[in-house]
Parts: structure tokens; C-alpha cells; sequence
């Protein structure tokens, strides 16, 4: 990629309500990378990868092995990005559903190496350090190089006095020199049978 690329940040959301705290923190992430990136003459574009309108096509894939058109373009504009901010709603101390059962669809290693900033939501602050317990561990198995802070926001977080803004912008630059000092080889897409990625029908059956 050359400096007059723009950097593509894919912003993966699990929010499940509309409108939902979780697409929004996940929507202040990714502008807040967009303005430190700006900052050191960086043009960035984001692409919102909501997970909500996908859940069907994810279960499937599940079931299946074989993911539906909608997903399949999903999962390649996350595995392609150059860098990406993943958030989910906090169920039980962990992840989502959802979001567990997307980042399941993505081949192993598919997201090495691409710079990768980490959020959660919840109710309350109890919750706040599923990114560190769930999410960091589960990215970092898959090889992706997570910024140093992630970042939670609890329902009371969205006040007008609140530190998020503060924790949002940090994350931000963190991603954001991630992006700057690792540039990215492009990658082969594993949905093209001539990619040495690539996997037949009849070996995903063999799963």
C-alpha cells in the first residue's frame, strides 16, 4: 500500500438493538482512528460490517459450512482490511453469540497480522474487563495485533461528564500507529478457487 492509499479500517459491530451503544462506540472508534491517522497525513476510509442483519446467513454457515453470499463478502472485507475495530455487547461475562459465531467463519489465520482495536458494552461497569478476559486472548489465538487499550463503555458512560471520549481517542491513536509502522502485504482471498487459501466443498465437509 503506498502512502497515497487510503487506509481501510472495517469496523465489525454485534450490536443486536437499533439503534445500539455497541455500533455506536464502534462508530466513535473507527472516527477517532480516522483523526489520528489524519493527523500524521494518513487518508483512512471505514466500512461498517454490521453483524445484526447477517445473524441468519451466520447460522447457517454454521450448520453448513458454506457461507451465504452476504456473508462471504462480509468476511472479506474484514480479512482484507487494513486495520479493524471489533466491539461486542457483553452476555455473561464474554462476547456475544453473534460475534463469536462470525469470528468462527473466518479461516484460521486469516486475520494475522492486520492491527486490530477491541471494544465491549454493557450495563454496568462490572462487565469492563471482558475485553481483556475474552476478547484480547481470542484475537490474539488468531493472530491479530491488538492495540494496548481497548475500550468498554457501561450505559452510564454515555453522560455528558464521562471519560469515554477520552479512552476513545487514546484507542485511536493506538490503532492508528499499529496502522503507520506495520503496512500490510495484500493478501489472497480464500473465496477464490485459484487462491491457495482456498478450500473445496469437500474438505470443509470433512470438518
Amino acid at each position: 500500500m503506498t502512502d497515497t492509499t487510503p487506509t481501510r479500517i472495517a469496523i465489525v459491530s454485534a450490536g443486536l438493538g437499533d439503534p445500539s451503544t455497541t455500533t455506536m462506540l464502534a462508530t466513535r472508534l473507527g472516527e477517532a482512528t480516522q483523526r489520528a491517522l489524519a493527523d500524521v497525513g494518513r487518508t483512512a476510509t471505514v466500512d461498517a460490517v454490521e453483524l445484526r442483519p447477517l445473524a441468519h446467513d451466520v447460522a447457517t454457515n454454521l450448520v453448513t459450512r458454506v457461507a451465504p453470499p452476504a456473508l462471504e463478502e462480509a468476511v472479506r472485507r474484514v480479512t482484507t482490511a487494513d486495520a479493524i475495530v471489533a466491539v461486542t455487547p457483553v452476555f455473561t461475562m464474554s462476547y456475544s453469540g453473534l460475534f463469536k459465531s462470525f469470528i468462527d467463519g473466518i479461516a484460521e489465520r486469516e486475520l494475522a497480522g492486520i492491527p486490530t482495536l477491541l471494544g465491549a458494552t454493557g450495563g454496568t461497569v462490572r462487565h469492563s474487563m471482558v475485553v481483556d478476559t475474552a476478547l484480547r486472548p481470542l484475537f490474539a489465538y488468531l493472530g491479530a495485533v491488538v492495540a494496548p487499550t481497548g475500550v468498554f463503555a457501561a450505559t452510564e458512560d454515555w453522560g455528558q461528564d464521562s471519560a469515554l471520549q477520552t479512552r476513545i481517542d487514546r484507542a485511536g491513536r493506538e490503532l492508528a500507529r499499529l496502522v503507520t509502522q506495520m503496512p500490510r502485504a495484500p493478501k489472497a482471498d480464500p473465496f477464490d478457487a485459484d487462491s491457495d487459501d482456498f478450500e473445496d466443498f469437500a474438505s470443509l465437509l470433512g470438518r
